[in-house]
């Protein structure tokens, strides 16, 4: 196994005090989540994947261990209101068609999936039934109505592995995803690879770079005191290389969370997630 500098401190003490948990799992509510396993057959550079709930400060670590200390939880409990809201012209909330938002387990372990053709994500299928069922306006993509949804639907598959689609319809999108993943842009011509495959557990600034794994997602950002969508992270990545960025809900960006996602094939689900 990879020896990283956080899992390093952990094990020989460094300081008194660890990075991350030198284990494989973390409890949330007394439920097992598992934050370390081989990687997927079809990543070709990685032998092990870890959660991002690895790298962060104890302190962080911590948040996400209990409900009741997650401050992502405040976004669920709005989107469980959301849920019964009547909105649109048709007279009719989400509750009117889903009873039960526990339906919905393993959803998000799935998603994003290809569905009559196209690259959908959880951000669609909101949107989609808002506009042909409820007769509603959209949702803004990153939006706190979108993202506390979003939320509210992946904790129902929290503790379940991801297991995302990448064969049949799903190729050619996945394959221009992993085309952006490894493609340097901006004027530090710095590729996803170069920071979330290369130099994983070495610092950035007062942070450790994770594998920037998408299982988490949203995920409550501590520094933004809000919840944070994947689109909303990649371009803030890209803008970070300086680079003119791509649309959040773009094509582009569609087939990027597509192959991060594959690449969290095997770990459980988190949402919500703590992160720094």
């Amino acid at each position: 196994m990879k020896i990283i500098p956080w899992m390093a401190a952990t094990i020989i003490g460094v300081s008194g005090a660890a990075w991350a948990q030198d284990n494989n799992s973390l409890t949330v509510e007394g439920e097992p989540i598992l934050t370390e396993t081989a990687a997927p057959a079809h990543l070709e550079n990685v032998s092990t994947i870890y959660s991002g709930w690895r790298f962060r400060t104890p302190e962080t670590q911590a948040l996400q261990t209990d409900d009741f200390d997650n401050p992502a939880m405040v976004f669920v409990d709005q989107a469980r209101d959301l849920w019964e809201t009547v909105d649109g012209s048709e007279g009719k909330s989400c509750a009117s068609c889903h009873e039960n938002v526990e339906d919905f387990a393993g959803l998000t372990a799935s998603m994003p999936k290809v569905i009559d053709g196209k690259l959908t994500t959880m951000e669609d299928l909101i949107n989609g039934h808002r506009a042909d069922v409820m007769g509603a306006e959209p949702w803004k993509w990153s939006g706190g109505e979108m993202q506390s949804m979003i939320a509210l639907i992946g904790l129902q598959s929290r503790g379940m592995p991801m297991n995302v689609a990448i064969d049949g319809d799903a190729t050619p999108y996945w394959e221009q995803g992993k085309e952006m993943y490894y493609t340097r842009y901006g004027q530090l011509e710095l590729s996803c690879a170069n920071c979330h495959e290369d130099n994983y557990g070495n610092r950035i600034r007062a942070d450790h770079l994770s594998q920037g794994q998408v299982n988490g997602f949203p995920t409550y950002r501590l520094k933004q005191a809000k919840l944070i969508s994947k689109h909303n992270r990649f371009r803030g990545c890209i803008r970070d290389t300086r680079a003119e960025t791509f649309a959040e809900g773009s094509d582009e960006f569609r087939a990027l969370e597509l192959y991060v996602a594959s690449r969290s094939n095997g770990l459980h689900v988190e949402t919500p997630a703590v992160r720094q």
